[in-house]
């Protein structure tokens, strides 16, 4: 089986892991201060990391002080937990429609879903290509709302040459196995902004403050911490950081990986009628995640059954959230957000992973174009 996502794990990523289990600290040590070190090397933000990528969610919608009843804006093509984290604070979620062509979100859409209670837009980087950010931004800037990039497909990509990471007032990443590097599970929240991205963090370690210009209780002594809101335990090792420093010297080299499987099946698909390839516009420079096709909606799910059946472990991303049971009560549903609903109905995610030989590559392209005719 050829599958749709796979991390690429080498000696040197062993290594380094070993070389931390041999060390002081399995948790919290000097490695997740450097991981996030250098992870703001790629971000162009300052960076704090966690448990994983819906931990990141949770911890930036704390950093805005999402509140029930508050709405936040997203697309339904992304995995649930985009909108799971903000609900559990009691959010209200407004689904907007997105582009035909890249899967982000529409701004256009997203302007005329705007309310007195609209708190943030959040935008989901589909597959690895950056949403429309500035026009999302100048729509933030104009009502006084957060912009929230949920990055879990885009770590590496570039958004009119600046770093995904900069931009928005929170950004979000997955270092899942499947994502372009990986800490196992992992995650991280960078911000331009120090008070947002202070209060992302103190949030994800469990509420605990340790500077005393801030207590207010009186110092017992040197071991005194104290806790004024209260948090979740989303720290990420530093085992787990060893590995993550490891991979982002690779990154790099990833993302060409990466991009020329992503430019190879582009040129063997865009001449066949029936399939649609994934767009890219000139002025980004993504960090491909997945490479979805989109082929006639009435043969897409033959299609994945046959291909998987013959070892190409393909992949639909996603459901569109709105869409889930758990949804009923809170949202509209099926019908709210046609694009969506199409896009979805005919995707299918291709391979595509760094360990991927040539020999592979022709091997999905050869079974797809068989299956397509």
């Amino acid at each position: 089986m050829i599958p749709y996502g796979h991390q690429d794990i080498d000696d040197s990523d062993i290594e380094s892991v070993g070389k931390a289990l041999r060390g002081e600290f399995l948790t919290t040590g000097p490695l997740v201060e450097k991981f996030e070190k250098e992870l703001e090397n790629f971000t162009g933000a300052a960076t704090t990391v966690v448990s994983s990528g819906t931990a990141a969610l949770h911890c930036a919608y704390k950093a805005i002080d999402i509140q029930a009843g508050d709405e936040v804006i997203t697309p339904p093509l992304t995995f649930v937990a985009t909108q799971a984290t903000a609900i559990l604070f009691g959010a209200k979620i407004v689904f907007a429609d997105i582009q035909e062509d890249t899967g982000n979100l529409d701004y256009e859409h997203v302007e005329s879903l705007i309310t007195k209670n609209t708190k943030a837009i959040v935008a989901v980087d589909y597959a690895g290509h950056p949403a429309d950010l500035d026009e999302l931004k100048k729509i933030t800037e104009k009502h006084n709302i957060y912009l929230i990039e949920d990055a879990a497909h885009s770590l590496g990509s570039k958004y009119r040459n600046r770093s995904v990471g900069s931009i928005a007032d929170l950004t979000t990443f997955s270092f899942f196995p499947t994502k372009n590097i990986t800490t196992g599970e992992g995650g991280a929240i960078s911000s331009t902004n120090p008070e947002l991205l202070k209060r992302a963090k103190r949030f994800g370690r469990q509420g605990l403050i340790r500077e005393k210009s801030e207590f207010k209780l009186q110092e017992t002594g040197p071991w005194h911490q104290e806790v004024h809101e209260f948090g979740l335990n989303y720290r990420l090792p530093d085992v787990l950081c060893a590995l993550g420093i490891n991979q982002l010297k690779k990154l790099a080299a990833y993302k060409k990986k990466r991009n020329e499987i992503w430019e190879k099946y582009s040129i063997a698909f865009s001449k066949i009628d029936s399939i649609k390839t994934p767009a890219k516009r000139n002025y980004v420079d993504p960090t491909w995640h997945l490479y979805p096709i989109r082929v006639p909606s009435e043969i897409r799910e033959r299609v994945v059954i046959n291909l998987r059946n013959q070892g190409i472990g393909v992949q639909v991303n996603y459901i569109p959230a709105n869409w889930h049971p758990a949804f009923a009560n809170l949202s509209p549903n099926i019908g709210s957000c046609p694009k969506s609903e199409d896009f979805y109905r005919c995707e299918i995610s291709l391979p595509i992973f760094t360990s991927m030989t040539e020999e592979m590559v022709n091997e999905v392209i050869d079974k797809v174009i068989a299956e397509i005719f």
